[in-house]
């Protein structure tokens, strides 16, 4: 299994609206790739800013690959990240990852 992890940065007072979007529409892709498993919207506040994390777990490479092409450590931003997102990172992290939850 593979995670993936993108980290985005917004002001306090966008904070609540994206994430709404990234709720629904900022994830809609991601849920309708085949071989996506779990995402997961982390949020953490900050005096001067908010962090945005979404973390996706994949089957494998080429599930990811289908989300975000080829060139799949490039980070996927939409138009509605324009004018709220800080900063566009241009890489975003990957893991190979093992649930042991069940044991």
């Amino acid at each position: 299994m593979i995670t993936r992890i993108w980290h985005g940065r917004t002001s306090p007072g966008h904070s609540d609206s994206y994430l709404s979007f990234l709720l629904n529409d900022g994830t809609k892709e991601y849920r309708e790739t085949e071989g996506n498993i779990s995402i997961k919207v982390w949020r953490r506040k900050e005096k001067d800013c908010c962090h945005f994390y979404t973390v996706t777990e994949w089957e494998d490479l080429e599930a990811v690959k289908r989300f975000a092409g080829e060139d799949y450590e490039k980070a996927v931003y939409y138009p509605e990240d324009e004018g709220i997102l800080l900063e566009f990172e241009e890489k975003v992290l990957h893991y190979e990852s093992y649930d042991v939850t069940k044991g």
